[in-house]
């Protein structure tokens, strides 16, 4: 497996929309995706590739220094492969290079698998958002990476 590196655009939506559907159980729309790729100046979407097909993305906003991941996730055949690791690297570097000292995202409570690996790349518990999910009522964990001075930032 060659693991490609992309920004994404417009024409990569068909399959962020599968690997989305297959990920998440409140799953953004078409729309959404459209108007993150097309129209947000605050949106930053990374996809990796194995030859032609996208397997994981990710997306996070820049707002002033800090950078928010709106969005992860890996088609569930390429998981416990790297790929989030990897994207999530690549994000720490892309995020560093546009000016920001910090980036952070929420998570479900449950997803151990998922805090494993943020904790993994440094990032910290800052809080947590009751009743965040409104599938199941479930609280979302803030963490928090910051940049400065971090031996894993990239």
């Amino acid at each position: 497996m060659s693991n490609n590196i992309n920004r994404l655009t417009i024409n990569d939506i068909d399959a962020i929309l599968v690997i989305e559907h297959n990920s998440f159980t409140l799953p953004w729309s078409e729309d959404s995706y459209r108007f993150e790729l097309a129209q947000n100046p605050l949106s930053h979407y990374w996809g990796c590739f194995d030859d032609q097909r996208l397997v994981g993305f990710i997306g996070f906003w820049l707002i002033i220094d800090e950078a928010h991941i709106a969005n992860v996730a890996v088609d569930q055949q390429y998981r416990r492969r790297g790929i989030g690791e990897l994207l999530l690297r690549c994000a720490f570097a892309d995020a560093m290079a546009k000016g920001a000292k910090g980036i952070t995202l929420e998570v479900r409570e449950s997803n151990q698998v998922a805090i494993s690996l943020y904790q993994k790349l440094g990032f910290v518990e800052a809080g947590k958002r009751p009743h965040y999910y409104s599938d199941n009522d479930e609280a979302a964990i803030i963490m928090w990476k910051h940049f400065a001075g971090d031996k894993n930032e990239q």
